[in-house]
């Protein structure tokens, strides 16, 4: 499972939760090992008070605290917004991927729109604050061209096989007129690309192995090249586009820049945010197993811009609001899928 979306997930738990107890109401036994019976009241008493369960308390109380504020201050956020950030995170796997994934983390669809609604009610409800001036832009296009400066990239689909046999077979097939995305779910091992027709989106040399890399920068468009041996197995490669190297400048990375911005001082007034929503909200716990599952909050800090890490600036990006043991709110921080390695 990749890392970025092991955070995602961990933010999720706070949506998908029920209280662990109620997973099974009533009495009984809820194993046998070795003809020795584990209770339901053996196994509550030990999950109720264990951190797990005051952690998934803490984060469902802030779930309903987020969605009490945006219905008193009328913020809605359109499921087309919702859908779009899913699709988002979505198109970086096969659907059979991103069903394993959901399956894995014991998630559903409704898990991930909710969470998604949660962050875009917050990003509204702090919007007001967030200043980006032109000089900011001017300023950040000075210091990261490193980052902005797109070098020479390429779109290919691909086919990955295990064995040169089958690539060779893979390749005659295509040659005799056989269907690339058909053949890609058959016979492709790479989970990420096989149910998307072997389809990568633009990429860099470095981003792939060496001998990829060289394939795609010297194939011709549109050619179906022989097999190209790699440490994941053989490749049947097809490049689609190229584009060139581009130095970053106002016109064309304006909109990304402020975007990036946007992001930093997102970072930076969430936390102070949740926990004045905190600080205001009446909370209660009537299980004592459960005291202390919702920290005070802490007091407001002075979080105006600290200096963040600046991460890519492509690719679908989810904010992932860390949580401590006790449950305190950690510094927010937005995840970019690493580029696939091929």
């Amino acid at each position: 499972m990749t890392h970025d979306f092991r955070a995602l997930a961990a933010l999720l738990t706070a949506s998908c939760a029920l209280t662990l107890s109620a997973c099974g109401s009533g009495g009984g036994d809820v194993a046998s090992v070795s003809g020795q019976k584990i209770t339901r009241a053996e196994f509550d008493k030990r999950v109720d008070s264990s951190q797990a369960a005051k952690g998934v308390l803490n984060q469902m109380a802030q779930g309903i605290i987020i969605d009490q504020y945006a219905k008193n201050n009328h913020i809605s956020v359109p499921e087309s917004e919702i859908t779009k950030r899913e699709d988002q995170i979505k198109a970086r796997y096969g659907p059979a991927q991103w069903e394993q994934i959901l399956r894995t983390q014991g998630l559903s669809e409704d898990d991930v729109r909710q969470i998604l609604r949660q962050q875009a009610e917050v990003e509204q409800a702090i919007a007001p604050q967030i200043k980006i001036s032109d000089a900011d832009v001017k300023a950040y296009l000075a210091k990261n061209h490193s980052i902005l400066d797109l070098p020479a990239q390429a779109r290919a689909r691909h086919i990955l096989v295990a064995d040169l046999t089958t690539a060779q077979t893979v390749e005659q097939k295509l040659h005799g007129g056989a269907n690339f995305a058909d053949l890609a779910k058959q016979y492709s091992t790479d989970p990420s690309t096989k149910d998307k027709g072997g389809e990568l989106s633009y990429f860099g040399k470095a981003q792939m192995v060496p001998s990829f890399s060289n394939a795609a920068f010297s194939q011709k468009i549109g050619v179906i090249g022989p097999p190209v041996k790699s440490p994941f197995g053989y490749h049947i490669i097809q490049v689609e586009d190229r584009k060139p190297a581009q130095v970053a400048t106002l016109a064309n990375s304006a909109t990304k820049i402020r975007q990036q911005l946007t992001q930093q001082q997102n970072q930076a007034l969430m936390p102070e945010f949740l926990n004045s929503l905190k600080a205001k909200a009446d909370i209660k716990i009537y299980d004592p197993a459960l005291a202390g599952a919702i920290p005070e909050a802490a007091p407001a800090a002075n979080v105006s811009h600290p200096p963040v890490p600046v991460p890519s600036l492509s690719g679908a990006t989810t904010l992932v609001v860390p949580h401590g043991p006790g449950g305190q709110v950690g510094t927010p921080y937005y995840i970019t899928p690493a580029p696939k390695k091929t």
